[in-house]
C-alpha cells in the first residue's frame, strides 16, 4: 500500500479546504492509498512563502510518503516556473504525484512522458534566461557601461588621516556614507581600489532596463 500525503490550499481566510479534502480523500481511497498525513496552506497563490508546502516537501525529502495528491496544478505551486521546480524535485525524490482535477499520474506512462515534457521545458526556459543574461551583459561591455554594483568613491588618505585624529570607526562610516565594516577594510588596507571618477549608469541585465549609478 502506498503511503500519501494529501495537500491543499485556499486563497483565503474565509475560504475552506474541504471540498478539496473531500475529492482527494476519496481519490486516495479508490487508489487504495494509505494517507499519512493532510499540509494545508491559507495563503494567496501568488506569495512565496507556503508553511505547508515547505513542510511538505521537507518531509518528502525524508520519504516519508510515496505519493502527493494535489486538487489542481495551481493549487501547489504559484507559477509556472515553480510548478515545474516542485515537480521535478519530487520527480527525482521517486514521489508521485497526482492531480485531480487534470486527471495527471506521474506514476504511469502518460504522467512520465509528461514529466519529461515539463523538464525539457523548464531547461529551454533555463537556457533562454541565460542567454538573455549574456546578451545583456556583452551589449553594457559594447557600450562600455558598468555591470554590478557601482564602485564606492573613497579617500583613503581622508580615512586614515581623520582615524588617527580619534574620529571613531561609526563617525568615519558616517561621514563618508560607508558602512563600519568597509572603514575597517580600509584600515586594515583590504579595501580595493575604487575610481574617483563619477560612475557610469549601468544595466541591469536581469530586466534589460537602464538604472542610474547610486
Amino acid at each position: 500500500m502506498k503511503r500519501a500525503a494529501l495537500y491543499m490550499r485556499v486563497s483565503s481566510v474565509d475560504q475552506h479546504p474541504e471540498t478539496q479534502l473531500h475529492d482527494l480523500r476519496q481519490l486516495a481511497a479508490q487508489r487504495g492509498f494509505e494517507i499519512v498525513k493532510e499540509y494545508t496552506d491559507r495563503i494567496s497563490g501568488a506569495k512565496a512563502k507556503r508553511p505547508g508546502l515547505d513542510e511538505l516537501l521537507h518531509d518528502a525529502r525524508r520519504g516519508r510518503f510515496d505519493v502527493v495528491l494535489v486538487w489542481a496544478f495551481d493549487r501547489i505551486a504559484r507559477s509556472v516556473t515553480h510548478f515545474l521546480q516542485v515537480l521535478d524535485e519530487l520527480n527525482h525524490l521517486k514521489v508521485e504525484f497526482i492531480s485531480f482535477r487534470e486527471q495527471i499520474d506521474t506514476g504511469g506512462p502518460l504522467g512520465r512522458a509528461i514529466v519529461i515534457i515539463v523538464g525539457a521545458i523548464a531547461e529551454l526556459e533555463r537556457s533562454l534566461i541565460v542567454e538573455r543574461v549574456r546578451a545583456g551583459m556583452r551589449r553594457a561591455r559594447l557600450e562600455g557601461r558598468h555591470i554590478g554594483r557601482t564602485p564606492l568613491n573613497l579617500d583613503r588618505d581622508a580615512i586614515l588621516r581623520e582615524r588617527c585624529q580619534g574620529h571613531s570607526l561609526r563617525q568615519l562610516a558616517r561621514d563618508h556614507r560607508i558602512s563600519t565594516a568597509t572603514v575597517r577594510r580600509v584600515l586594515n588596507g583590504q579595501a580595493p581600489a575604487q575610481p574617483t571618477a563619477q560612475s557610469h549608469p549601468y544595466i541591469d541585465v536581469t530586466k534589460g532596463q537602464e538604472k542610474p549609478a547610486a
